[in-house]
């Protein structure tokens, strides 16, 4: 585990307890390999309606509704199955999910304002962000263009190009020679 894991999850604790809209906190990024994460950027944190799997957290109450049909085995893509809560989806261990980065950096979580994770704040933030970022094709991408035209290739053939995972949807954050 990272050296801020403990610290982390003390520090997100009160929000999971208090936003009924979050159902677990994770520590865990499935895009979160070298090269594809601002190691100067510890401390970044997102929402997400996918479950990120492998170091979370859960409230006792959600324990009671999963724990009667918890699987013996294969938990972490039954958890992302749609039939169990909020449509969360995953796989691709192999290919992706082993070359996760470890954070090695201690980030004071419990001394910072986390308050801007709440979800209003949260949404009409990433909102803003999200739709004042330019539309860019893989080839702008690749020749280092920060702006493109047209629309957007497939997330599918984006995701592939670029060796983010691809069955993630929605918007996923990650850099790319250093830019997000």
């Amino acid at each position: 585990v990272a050296p801020d894991f403990f610290e982390y999850f003390r520090a997100l604790h009160p929000i999971l307890k208090s936003d009924p809209t979050l159902w677990c906190v994770s520590a865990w990024n499935d895009n979160g390999r070298e090269g594809f994460v601002d190691p100067g950027k510890a401390s970044l944190l997102y929402r997400t309606d996918f479950f990120p799997g492998l170091g979370w957290m859960l409230t006792k109450d959600l324990w009671a509704e999963l724990e009667p049909k918890w699987p013996a085995s294969f938990w972490d893509d039954w958890m992302r199955h749609p039939d169990q809560r909020r449509d969360s989806l995953g796989q691709f261990y192999d290919k992706y999910l082993r070359f996760i980065r470890l954070n090695t950096e201690f980030v004071p979580f419990t001394k910072m304002d986390l308050s801007y994770l709440e979800k209003k704040k949260y949404d009409e933030s990433f909102e803003k962000e999200v739709y004042a970022v330019p539309v860019v094709t893989v080839e702008d991408l690749k020749s280092g263009k920060l702006s493109g035209s047209g629309p957007p290739d497939s997330f599918k053939t984006l995701s592939r190009s670029l060796g983010v995972m691809d069955d993630l949807k929605g918007v996923v954050s990650f850099l790319l020679r250093g830019k997000r």
